[in-house]
């Protein structure tokens, strides 16, 4: 990305959450985790799935990976919190966020496939909430019903109305309003009819919700090979970083990337993030 080393205003804490699980969460933290790492910020992956810990363990295979090829690979500082640790509460866990807010320019957090208190808390303490949906009416439930003939909104669903509320309590208590991003994932190639209601549906449902919506990754078979090896797509194109000759797969992944983060960084950065010159490197 751009070498003039975008900054926050002020330290952010982003939260990458959906009450359902699959929606490719994990994936998108670590892949916005390094992606912002390598535009010159200091950042911080937060693991609050406890249940899972997936987040911990693609940056277990990471460091594995990294030192294994003999390769340096951006890692942003990294821990788990949540239940799984018994004197831990959601105070201490919030605590503990706020101590990384204070001391990096952005705080990622994958958060668990459920509503609990801990996960809420997290909602409140965010400053921007992704949530990634695969492209379908089963993902986008969480959201909204739609009337089966028009696909009209018919009603809003159990994660919607949580956001609506957070923000309508933020707004009584005087802060600063949530910025929302709902990211399409795993996005087809293909330009069906369902994709076209998706995205109607979404843009529907974005002037009722409040959210902005942004295009995320495409269904691409090396995103499920990163994981064993805990590489991303913004890591560097080279056969020596990969394992394997890079291919045109990889590249548009990485533009992917690079695109999504400036979705995420709208307004919220100093400087411009403009994009990266790509080159697939098979040396």
């Amino acid at each position: 990305m751009n070498p003039k080393t975008p900054r926050f205003a002020s330290s952010k804490v982003i939260v990458v959450a959906n009450h359902k699980g699959g929606s490719g969460k994990t994936t998108l933290v670590v892949n916005l985790a390094v992606a912002l790492m390598r535009a010159g910020m200091s950042v911080a992956a937060v693991d609050a799935d406890a249940s899972q810990e997936s987040l911990t363990h693609y940056m277990q295979n990471r460091d594995v990976w990294a030192r294994r090829r003999g390769t340096a690979l951006p890692v942003p500082m990294h821990e788990t919190l949540g239940y799984a640790h018994p004197e831990e509460t959601t105070a201490h866990a919030l605590r503990r966020i706020d101590e990384l807010a204070a001391g990096f320019d952005v705080v990622v957090i994958d958060t668990a496939g459920h509503d609990d208190p801990l996960n809420r808390s997290i909602h409140e303490r965010a400053d921007v909430l992704v949530t990634p949906l695969n492209d379908s009416f089963v993902d986008l439930d969480v959201l909204a019903a739609f009337d089966p003939e028009t696909l009209a909104i018919a009603k809003i669903g159990k994660y919607g109305k949580m956001v609506q509320d957070l923000r309508e309590a933020r707004r009584a208590a005087d802060r600063p309003d949530l910025e929302w991003i709902v990211v399409r994932n795993r996005l087809s190639a293909l330009n069906t009819h369902n994709k076209k209601h998706i995205a109607r549906a979404l843009s529907d449902l974005s002037q009722v919700l409040g959210f902005r919506c942004a295009e995320g990754l495409a269904e691409r078979l090396i995103f499920r090979e990163f994981f064993p090896r805990g590489l991303t797509a913004a890591d560097d194109l080279s056969q020596a970083a990969l394992g394997v000759r890079p291919t045109m797969s990889h590249a548009t992944a990485q533009l992917e990337i690079q695109s999504l983060v400036r979705d995420i960084l709208l307004g919220e950065v100093e400087a411009d993030t403009g994009p990266e010159e790509l080159h697939v490197n098979a040396a």
